[in-house]
């Protein structure tokens, strides 16, 4: 599969099969990640894969309703940026980078037949949700993405136009 295709064919799926991602092609998939252009090669992404006692934490500090939406997919990748706090324009600048390196696991994902969905629960924003996976409050930004095989994938739809090439005003 080429760049563009992978590009346009990757969506957000809610459907799983039960078995969990290889580990194999979680190392692969980390080893895509480090490709991601970063601000000083800062390299400030954190990937971690959720186990079983980290998300039954996650999942006591999430509450019951929001607890099902973790229980989506068999395997959950938190992804995180580390920041020093110091310098606000690198904080972001990793921030963003950590962004692109997730981005790289999604379609490296995709490549490998394998269906993903990206979202930040709200509990990663708490400081239970945050000692579950064992990231400090300070200092680290973090997002919750289960990268995940499919039961079925969904026919290729049509997004709206980026709007790219638009003059700023």
């Amino acid at each position: 599969m080429d760049v563009e295709t992978a590009i346009r064919s990757r969506r957000t799926h809610k459907a799983f099969r039960p078995d969990p991602v290889p580990k194999g092609q979680l190392d692969e998939l980390f080893e895509l990640a480090r490709w991601a252009p970063n601000h000083n090669l800062t390299n400030p992404w954190r990937f971690r894969v959720v186990g079983p006692e980290s998300l039954e934490a996650l999942k006591l500090a999430a509450g019951p309703e929001a607890a099902a939406k973790l229980d989506r997919a068999p395997t959950l990748i938190a992804v995180g940026a580390v920041q020093g706090g110091a310098d606000p324009v690198q904080d972001e600048e990793d921030l963003l980078a950590a962004g692109c390196a997730a981005f790289l696991v999604l379609l490296g994902a995709e490549e490998r037949g394998l269906a993903s969905y990206w979202r930040t629960p709200a509990v990663l924003r708490t400081p239970q949700g945050r000692a579950a996976l064992n990231v400090p409050d300070v200092g680290s930004k973090t997002s919750l993405s289960a990268k995940l095989y499919v039961t079925s994938v969904p026919p290729v739809i049509s997004t709206r136009p980026s709007g790219s090439g638009a003059p700023a005003p």
